[in-house]
């Protein structure tokens, strides 16, 4: 069905479907992942199904991984710390092994007969030992199952110098346990040790980085991240993991890093959703995009995802005494195109355009607002949430978000606090939080009537029909919105988009005479060298003085004016 390869209906009602990729079909448990999404409104299944179509995409994800890890291949050396801490689990395996055998009675000895078994054992084995030999195998046998056990778990190649100092390690072992089994044969207290399993004693240390990163999300799920954040930064990190294989922490280096990066750059853009592509892991999906010559995902993209996964070996290196180095360093993109020229700035054109919209001089209705007619729509934030970041340079989910509390006057200033307090909001960066001062172009079009208006309808929020998207920002539906304006009007062009306003607002600074760092203060930006000064730096009468000075003498707001002090002047008449 159109709008989400994974949506159908039956019946009625709407289904999530989607096949086992070919890598995993013949493993996973399923034949595919189909369910109910549990409604019948389309709209809604298609933000559930989104919703639902990234979470099963997550578990193919954790099902390749646990296959990676049976298939880890065997190592060639065991390390002498794992021999020795083998050892330790095996000595406890004996003497626990011998204080069950005296629990039980012996079975059917006596005492006087178990106490000649062992020491009968202790001799041959003191003699197998002096000569270097091994007992008919029998310790190779030992090793091997003492590898298979839960609490070592180790795959050893099978040519492997380190099986002979593995089984030396056994022999000494049973050598030690039989001089102590001698001892509570005497009546001394032997006690059994408990010993630490090998993987548990590597976590602690060395964790497996699948665990790490797991430890990684957990955290900072816990301390600031949203679910779409900690999404994000886990289906890249495990898919790190099945690029490089998963291996304890400090083994990584710039080697797996050059690997995932060589991925990267193969992916074209979604391409989980890429016919071509859908039943493939990430690596054989690489490999097929570039023998299709299909096209790469944007640098912008690459390097976004490079500092998903970088985030981690960051967090790593401060968690974990082992880790000195980020296996991602240096492997960024220089992107020639610098930030400012990403968007472009509304010329004035285009901005007269936007304002000459029906939105602004009179549309059909609310929701006809592409319609010419003769209703102002003031009470919405499409019409309001442009204004605002025209004479604000603000970023529209800060303006979205906002509460009818955030509109304050302090000493006559009528300012907008940008914050976090309230669970749904969100900030860029810790300059985001900050003071904007109401441009009087907004006083005079209108706005604080319209806040008024809020205050009398006891709403909470400013803008409530503005809603989240499916990926939690208030921004992503709106931005399709404000696309469609612009397409309307004939503005749109491939270098700009809502975010061209605040390009614009930093035109009219500059052209205004408006000071580098008071601008970056209203703007929100952390610049380098202001410290922790943006946007708290400057007393709100300073920032409102410069704020003041920003204009468009080329723009047209006449239409809009007018109308609005019409609706303005009907509202007071009519109150």
């Amino acid at each position: 069905m159109a709008g989400h390869p994974r949506l159908y209906r039956r019946g009625a009602t709407y289904y999530h479907r989607a096949a086992i990729p070919r890598d995993i079909k013949t493993t996973y448990p399923k034949t595919e992942e189909t369910f109910s999404l549990g409604t019948k409104d389309y709209q809604e299944a298609l933000r559930l199904v989104r919703q639902e179509a990234v979470k099963v995409d997550r578990r193919f994800d954790e099902h390749r991984l646990e296959l990676s890890k049976a298939a880890q291949p065997a190592l060639e050396e065991l390390s002498q710390a794992q021999i020795d801490l083998i050892g330790d689990i095996y000595y406890a395996f004996l003497l626990e092994e011998d204080e069950e055998l005296r629990e039980e009675g012996f079975e059917s000895k006596s005492f006087e007969e178990h106490a000649d078994d062992i020491e009968m054992l202790g001799g041959i084995n003191r003699n197998a030992y002096a000569r270097g030999e091994d007992t008919e195998g029998f310790f190779r046998d030992e090793a091997e199952e003492v590898l298979s056990w839960t609490n070592v778990d180790l795959k050893l190649n099978p040519q492997s110098k380190s099986w002979r100092k593995l089984i030396r390690k056994l022999q000494t072992t049973t050598l030690r346990a039989s001089e102590d089994k001698k001892a509570r044969n005497r009546g001394d207290v032997v006690e059994t040790p408990q010993v630490t399993k090998l993987h548990e004693t590597r976590s602690v240390t060395t964790p497996l980085l699948s665990e790490a990163v797991s430890s990684w999300i957990r955290e900072k799920s816990r301390a600031s991240w949203g679910e779409k954040t900690a999404d994000d930064h886990r289906i890249w990190a495990d898919r790190f993991v099945l690029i490089v294989g998963d291996r304890p922490i400090q083994d990584y280096a710039k080697t797996d890093g050059r690997a995932f990066k060589d991925v990267l750059l193969k992916l074209p853009p979604n391409w989980t959703r890429q016919p071509d592509l859908q039943d493939l892991s990430i690596k054989e999906a690489a490999e097929r995009a570039e023998t299709l010559k299909l096209k790469p995902m944007s640098i912008k993209n690459y390097n976004k995802i490079i500092g998903f996964v970088a985030a981690f070996w960051n967090w790593a290196k401060l968690n974990y005494d082992e880790i000195d180095r980020n296996p991602l360093d240096g492997l960024k993109l220089r992107n020639d195109k610098a930030a400012f020229e990403e968007r472009d700035p509304f010329t004035s054109r285009e901005l007269n355009q936007i304002f000459r919209a029906p939105l602004y001089t009179g549309c059909k209705s609310r929701t006809a607002w592409l319609t010419a007619g003769n209703h102002v729509p003031d009470d919405l934030g499409l019409y309001w949430v442009p204004l605002l970041s025209l004479f604000t340079g603000a970023r529209s989910g800060e303006l979205i978000q906002l509460y009818v509390d955030d509109i304050k006057d302090d000493n006559g200033i009528m300012y907008l606090d940008i914050n976090k307090l309230e669970d749904d909001k969100r900030l860029k960066t810790k300059g985001s939080r900050r003071r904007l001062p109401l441009h009087n172009m907004l006083l005079d079009l209108g706005f604080l009537h319209f806040v008024d208006d809020c205050k009398m309808l006891g709403r909470t929020r400013l803008f409530p029909e503005m809603r989240k998207g499916n990926d939690g920002y208030y921004s992503s539906p709106f931005s399709r919105q404000f696309r469609r304006l612009l397409e309307s009007v004939g503005a749109k062009t491939k270098r700009n988009a809502f975010h061209s306003f605040r390009h614009t607002f930093e035109d009219a600074c500059r052209d205004s005479s408006v000071p580098r760092e008071v601008m970056y203060a209203l703007q929100g930006h952390e610049d380098p060298g202001m410290g922790d000064r943006y946007g708290s730096g400057y007393a709100l009468t300073t920032l409102n003085e410069h704020l003041q000075k920003v204009s468009y003498p080329e723009l047209e707001l006449s239409h809009p004016l007018t109308s609005l002090k019409q609706v303005a002047k009907h509202k007071q008449g009519c109150g």
